[in-house]
């Protein structure tokens, strides 16, 4: 079975690849989340957060930003030493604060889906890339939506995570044309 060259062959990461990566996500709470999850990888790998991913769900109460909002220090320093999340000070801090941004952006348009996917005009963007290498890391419009987050206060939210964000929630379609993935993935 051909899959895209980044997949390793992990059944969790198989798993992963082939029932999640570039599905269209419209749920505000799973946009929240991967939001999140994109932020913690930086600097690390997509397979390091896929395995803790469970734990961060634990963690931050299943991504519900209203009782995100209400951390407080005790809980910040708890969440520090949680072994099962990547225990980085900046990365913690930059949940709670996107949950504010999150509720805000909710409270203006309704939802955090019309929002985020107003920037791929509301359908995923349908690539047909021939080899992984010519997926790219960075867009026009991961751009603009980096821009536009950071001005509503998100952390962790550069043009590159934004990239890989849309990636996971299917606002583009990047698997590769030999991929069995690819075809499931092309907007009817």
């Amino acid at each position: 079975m051909n899959r895209c060259g980044w997949v390793n062959q992990d059944p969790l990461y198989l798993g992963y690849h082939d029932n999640e990566w570039g599905v269209p996500v419209y749920d505000d709470r799973l946009l929240f989340e991967y939001l999140n999850l994109e932020g913690a990888q930086a600097g690390l790998s997509w397979y390091t957060i896929l395995k803790k991913r469970e734990h961060y769900r634990k963690a931050f109460d299943n991504f519900d930003a209203k009782k995100i909002v209400t951390y407080d220090v005790k809980k910040m320093e708890a969440l520090l030493h949680n072994e099962g999340i990547v225990r980085n000070r900046l990365k913690i801090h930059a949940v709670v604060t996107n949950a504010k941004a999150f509720l805000n952006i909710v409270e203006e348009y309704g939802s955090f889906s019309t929002y985020i996917w107003s920037f791929v005009g509301g359908s995923p963007i349908q690539n047909h890339f021939k080899d992984g290498t010519e997926v790219p890391v960075r867009t026009e419009i991961s751009d603009r939506l980096s821009k536009d987050l950071k001005k509503r206060g998100f952390k962790f939210v550069g043009s590159t995570i934004c990239y890989a964000f849309m990636q996971a929630t299917g606002m583009v379609n990047d698997h590769i044309v030999t991929c069995h993935c690819y075809q499931k993935h092309i907007s009817k």
